[in-house]
């Protein structure tokens, strides 16, 4: 999901792990699309790290910059979500497009389990987002 976004938003876009991802890189940005599975109803513990990692150093020094979510979800997603949206709360951040949740029907422990394949509609929509996002700041409308 997070390289077809990647794709859809073109050259200037940078796609970096949540391991790798700095405060310097966040604030060196012009907006943002989270992208992390949803393992038991939360945002995944990588993800959470990279925000306690990188939350106070960019407190107060990034509102009102755009952002946009994608969520790969077993069965909901809404969780992920909503931890997503109160922590960038804090940092003043502007949603500029409706949550993405890919819901990948994971019910069963084998299906938890097995690798997950994505279907082209849904990348085709990740796509979509990331060049929706890179246009909307180019254009200067975020």
């Amino acid at each position: 999901m997070a390289e077809a976004l990647h794709l859809g938003a073109g050259d200037d876009a940078r796609l970096i792990t949540v391991s790798d991802v700095s405060a310097e890189d966040l604030l060196a940005a012009s907006g943002y699309v989270f992208v992390c599975p949803e393992n038991l109803g939360s945002m995944t513990g990588l993800m959470k790290e990279m925000f306690d990692r990188c939350y106070y150093p960019l407190l107060g020094r990034v509102e009102g910059r755009p952002y946009a979510t994608a969520i790969a979800a077993g069965s909901d997603g809404r969780g992920a979500q909503a931890q997503i949206d109160r922590i960038v709360t804090g940092w003043r951040l502007r949603r500029v497009a409706e949550p993405l949740i890919v819901n990948l029907d994971a019910q069963t422990p084998e299906a938890i389990l097995a690798e997950k394949h994505v279907p082209q509609a849904q990348l085709d929509a990740c796509r979509d987002l990331g060049a929706a996002m890179a246009e909307g700041l180019q254009l200067g409308i975020f």
